[in-house]
C-alpha cells in the first residue's frame, strides 16, 4: 500500500529556549512568491495563551528557536531536523502575521531557508484540485503529532472527527470553523483535511465525480479546543491561510 502524502506532509515542530525543549507541536509548509514558509499557530512560536498571553509551559519559559523534522532527498522515511530562529537579531518576529487580523488570528508563517538536503511536500494555498463538498457531521482529518507522538519514524499521525459547523460560515465573526474531534496538545498547527477513499465523491459545484483511489481536501489549520472540557476543536480556514501566504 502506498504511504499517504499527508502523512508526510505534517511536520514535527520542537520549540526551545537556549536549546531546552518546551514544547511540540505541528505545521506545514507552503510556497510563497519568494520561497517556503512554515505555516503554524501563532501559539506555538509565541509560547503563549492566545487568548490570555500567558506562558505555556509550566516553567514560564517561551521558545527562542523551533526545529522542524523535516523530510530528506534520501527518500520516503527519511528526516533530518533543522533548527531555526524565531526571532530576528533586532528582537523583531520572524514570523508573519495575517494582513488583516494580525495577532488576533493563531495563524502565522515562517520564511524558511530550505537545506538542499530537504525534500518539501507543500499544500497549495489556492482551491484544492478536487473541492469535494463538506457538510456538518461528514468526516475530517486532523493530522499531527498528539503528545509529540509519531505513527513510526516521523510519519502523523491520523485523529478524524466530523465537521460540527458549517464551512460557509464563520464560527465567532472570525474565518475559523468548528469540529467534534479528539485532538489533543501537539496537534496545534496540524492541517485538517476531508479525506476520501475513492468511488463517488460529492463535489461543492452539486456535480458528483468517481475517483479509483484516495482522494483529499485542503481545509484549514487546527489551532486547539474551544476549552479544555470540550472536544469542539478550532480550525481557522484555508482561506485565512491564502490571505496569509498572499502577503510574504
Amino acid at each position: 500500500m502506498p504511504i499517504m502524502q499527508q502523512s508526510v506532509q505534517s511536520l514535527l515542530i520542537e520549540m526551545t529556549f537556549q536549546g531546552i525543549m518546551l514544547s511540540t507541536g505541528t505545521g506545514f509548509l507552503m510556497n510563497y512568491k519568494d520561497g517556503t514558509a512554515l505555516i503554524t499557530n501563532r501559539h506555538n512560536l509565541t509560547g503563549r495563551h492566545q487568548q490570555t498571553d500567558q506562558p505555556l509551559s509550566a516553567h514560564g519559559g517561551v521558545p527562542d528557536s523551533i526545529s522542524i523534522w523535516q523530510n530528506s532527498q534520501n527518500g520516503l522515511g527519511h528526516w533530518h531536523r533543522e533548527t531555526y530562529p524565531i526571532y530576528r537579531p533586532n528582537g523583531d518576529p520572524a514570523w508573519q502575521e495575517h494582513p488583516q487580523l494580525g495577532a488576533q488570528a493563531d495563524i502565522v508563517a515562517l520564511p524558511l531557508t530550505v537545506n538542499p538536503l530537504a525534500r518539501v511536500y507543500p499544500y497549495s494555498s489556492g482551491t484544492p484540485d478536487v473541492d469535494i463538498l463538506v457538510t456538518p457531521g461528514d468526516t475530517v482529518s486532523v493530522i499531527g503529532f498528539p503528545f509529540g507522538l509519531t505513527g513510526g519514524g516521523r510519519f502523523a499521525i491520523w485523529a478524524t472527527g466530523f465537521l460540527a459547523t458549517e464551512l460557509d460560515i464563520d464560527y465567532d465573526n472570525r474565518p475559523v470553523f468548528l469540529i467534534d474531534c479528539r485532538s489533543r496538545p501537539g496537534q496545534s498547527g496540524s492541517p485538517v483535511v476531508a479525506s476520501r477513499s475513492g468511488g463517488m465523491v460529492p463535489l461543492t459545484n452539486g456535480n458528483k465525480a468517481v475517483f479509483g483511489g484516495p482522494v483529499s481536501a485542503f481545509l484549514g489549520i487546527y489551532s486547539g479546543r474551544i476549552n479544555d472540557q470540550s472536544d469542539l476543536g478550532i480550525v481557522w480556514k484555508r482561506t485565512a491561510i491564502a490571505e496569509l501566504v498572499a502577503s510574504l
